[in-house]
């Protein structure tokens, strides 16, 4: 029986050679998969007909929107996941939900390898590796474009000799990754970090400088979960699809930073974030008004490790398990309205409601109605402090004041 490649397939040139490539040099099949997860762009079903133009036995587009916002932005959200305290994970999260489709594929058709068509330099080949290792521990993996010397104008050539129907002459100044969560931009003139991003850069977002009139949003959640925009129901997709374009069109969510790779090199990124940045804000937001003390305070930290497994590639860890099961355990009582004002790029929180707040008026006051009993507030500062003081006289007596041991 002749061997099966599935193949991670995008429709842009690497993924549509390496079909005819790997062909010619396993001699296996190739089943191609792709993804619709709302990264807009071509239709989907003329993606579909070029992988089976390009030498494909089989080729299978996936619509994973509802998907990928329910189960992969919903508990980034949750998190309030921002590497590096800015990004939101915009491609990282697509990728575990790609090598989960990869890998019932595989198993469906019977191969025994999957390919994708990641280069060394950046973090998505392990993210594929590592989570096809995880979920199909039996597979091989091809990675044709960076262990074959697969480089663009070979791609180019090898495309044209053989006649393949893509755009073999056009060359973005960028390299370009989208879906629903967001947008990110690389290279070309960007990659000298002293050159600020133009305008033509971004397609999800408005100039922010622009003068228009501001958009005032107000955000229910449900136990940690986004369920009505302006009082109208909506799913975690329509959620982000509609911040997308109110925030967007504000100029909301607009990134630039350097990263710091999971490979050990920076790398400039410019990223675009509406309906994401906008979410997270006001997810935020409700915590605070929503979860104790102690509870908010662990899990920022938690929410960090979180976020740098999922940057890691390491969505399907036995850690990033257990600490999904720790942050929907805090989404219960985050449930509420949050109002914001998108204007100038910024998504501003003007109002809070919620029936769980732990925010009591008559506590917080310094009118009448203060319910604050301040008389006890002596004790308990002279309590607090009592540890720092017992050491500073300890340091005192033992190093005359310095403090030095």
């Amino acid at each position: 029986m002749t061997d099966r490649v599935v193949l991670a397939y995008s429709g842009g040139l690497d993924t549509s050679v390496a079909i005819g490539w790997i062909a010619e040099e396993t001699g296996a099949e190739v089943i191609a998969v792709a993804g619709d997860v709302g990264q807009g762009g071509e239709d989907m079903e003329v993606i579909r007909q070029r992988a089976l133009d390009c030498g494909a036995v089989e080729s299978i587009v996936a619509d994973m929107r509802d998907e990928y916002a329910d189960e992969f932005c919903l508990p980034a959200l949750q998190a309030n996941a921002l590497y590096m305290d800015e990004y939101p994970l915009v491609s990282a999260l697509s990728r575990p939900l790609i090598v989960k489709h990869l890998v019932a594929a595989a198993k469906y058709h019977g191969a025994s390898l999957v390919a994708h068509g990641c280069t060394g330099k950046g973090n998505d080949q392990v993210r594929f590796e590592v989570g096809i290792g995880a979920l199909g521990p039996d597979l091989q993996v091809l990675a044709p474009v960076r262990d074959s010397g697969m480089t663009r104008d070979k791609a180019i050539a090898f495309a044209e000799e053989r006649g393949l129907p893509i755009a073999t002459t056009k060359k973005s100044p960028y390299s370009i990754d989208q879906n629903v969560w967001g947008r990110a931009v690389e290279t070309g003139f960007l990659e000298d970090i002293w050159n600020g991003p133009i305008e033509d850069v971004y397609e999800y977002t408005q100039d922010p400088a622009v003068t228009r009139e501001p958009d005032e949003v107000t955000i229910t959640f449900t136990a940690g979960v986004p369920t009505a925009i302006d009082g109208k129901h909506v799913t975690m997709l329509q959620a982000i699809e509609q911040l997308n374009a109110r925030a967007g069109a504000q100029g909301v969510g607009r990134l630039d930073m350097v990263e710091d790779r999971l490979v050990g090199i920076k790398s400039r990124e410019v990223y675009e974030a509406p309906g994401a940045m906008a979410l997270i804000t006001a997810h935020r937001e409700l915590e605070a008004v929503t979860l104790e003390r102690d509870l908010a305070r662990f899990k920022r930290s938690v929410g960090q490790r979180w976020t740098e497994l999922v940057y890691d590639g390491l969505w399907f860890s036995p850690l990033k398990r257990s600490l999904d099961a720790f942050i929907t355990e805090s989404q219960q009582h985050v449930s509420g309205d949050i109002r914001m004002t998108l204007h100038g790029g910024r998504a501003t929180v003007t109002g809070r409601r919620s029936e769980a707040s732990l925010y009591d008026f008559n506590l917080a006051t310094y009118d009448t109605g203060d319910t604050f009993d301040q008389g006890l507030a002596k004790g308990f500062v002279q309590l607090w402090g009592m540890p720092s003081k017992l050491a500073a006289a300890r340091d005192h007596r033992m190093h005359g004041g310095s403090g030095q041991a």
